[in-house]
């Protein structure tokens, strides 16, 4: 839906994660900040993980946590939807389960009508409400471009924290989204997505992460982070890098979306995309016969996208088929973590 002819998108520079700054870009702004000494952080900003965690007593922690970004499709409830699902998804992430929310929202006030920006919110509280959480306040500013996210709150047992630290040698890596978001993102802008692949696009990205808090309570569930802005193998490298060890993903068995291979080969590829693999793909071995499309999509930044979870090899099978019948028919097996060799990398191979 649109109000008056007026499309979102035309208003704001970049969408959805997309928007997010280039992996380089953050490490450069986080260099020399001073670290947080508390004792009950069990999880803070030294492990690039999805949420902080602070234990509150013996059997809770809080999993706090905020994401916003410019509207990445143009009707404001659907944008409103997505954004609720990508912010609480870092809550699902930590193995928590989302407890309230608060708006964040910035609109600029004079070009666009309050219509719009009800059916934004409207949409984020219909996420919230299919999360089990209210909208119980926020914050709001007049603002150039439109922006619109969550602070999410959240809880969990302190045994439950699922970080991207901790994967093991020899575990599985499971995805449970498929890849093409940013793809399909960049074909709205330029009108070349059909309905069929919106309707696609709006199933996966408005698809709660709420399996992560599951898996949670599964010892043989070693680490847990979700796919967005970096795109999977931005991603995929943090918990490389984070765990001390190497990842090898198969290129042939990550999900994708319908569409997603045919318009990337037709250049439906966002800027977000390129930025990544400059800050990072020093750190990974694409395949001497990889055609440049399929780095665009594993570098393709994820608005709402999966988790992607480190597990026990021998329960791999196991849990594909835990998540699928919990609604993420795309979940997959991907590829495994393997012991480092000094240097974290992250290796695709056909």
């Amino acid at each position: 839906m649109t109000i008056d002819g007026l499309r979102l998108t035309s208003l704001a520079h970049g969408g959805g994660c997309g928007c997010k700054l280039a992996p380089s870009v953050l490490q450069q702004l986080l260099q020399h900040q001073p670290a947080a000494a508390y004792t009950q952080l069990l999880v803070g900003s030294e492990t690039a993980d999805d949420a902080a965690v602070w234990q509150l007593d013996d059997r809770t922690c809080i999993i706090a946590t905020t994401d916003f970004f410019m509207p990445m499709v143009d009707d404001p409830f659907d944008f409103g939807r997505i954004a609720a699902t990508n912010a609480i998804s870092d809550i699902y992430a930590m193995g928590g389960r989302p407890t309230l929310a608060l708006a964040i929202l910035g609109m600029p006030v004079d070009k666009i009508p309050t219509e719009m920006v009800r059916e934004i919110l409207k949409g984020g509280a219909e996420t919230c409400r299919d999360a089990g959480i209210p909208v119980a306040g926020g914050h709001s500013i007049d603002c150039p471009e439109p922006v619109y996210g969550l602070a999410v709150i959240g809880t969990c047992r302190p045994e439950d924290v699922r970080r991207n630290c901790d994967a093991r040698p020899g575990d599985a890596l499971i995805l449970t989204k498929p890849l093409g978001v940013g793809v399909y993102s960049a074909a709205i802008k330029k009108a070349a997505l059909s309905a069929a692949g919106y309707a696609e696009m709006l199933a996966t990205t408005t698809l709660l992460n709420r399996v992560g808090a599951d898996l949670a309570g599964d010892r043989d569930v070693h680490a847990i982070t979700d796919v967005t802005g970096f795109g999977l193998i931005g991603h995929a490298l943090e918990l490389a890098r984070g765990s001390g060890l190497s990842l090898m993903i198969r290129a042939k068995d990550v999900p994708l979306l319908a569409q997603a291979a045919r318009l990337a080969q037709e250049g439906f590829v966002t800027g977000a995309s390129h930025r990544n693999w400059a800050s990072y793909g020093e750190g990974v071995a694409l395949p001497a016969d990889g055609a440049s499309w399929l780095r665009d999509l594993l570098t393709d930044p994820q608005t709402s996208g999966g988790l992607l979870v480190a597990c026990a090899p021998h329960r791999a099978s196991e849990i594909v088929a835990q998540i699928r019948s919990a609604g993420y028919p795309s979940a997959q097996v991907i590829g495994t973590a393997e012991a480092g060799s000094g240097t974290s990398r992250v290796t695709i191979v056909s």
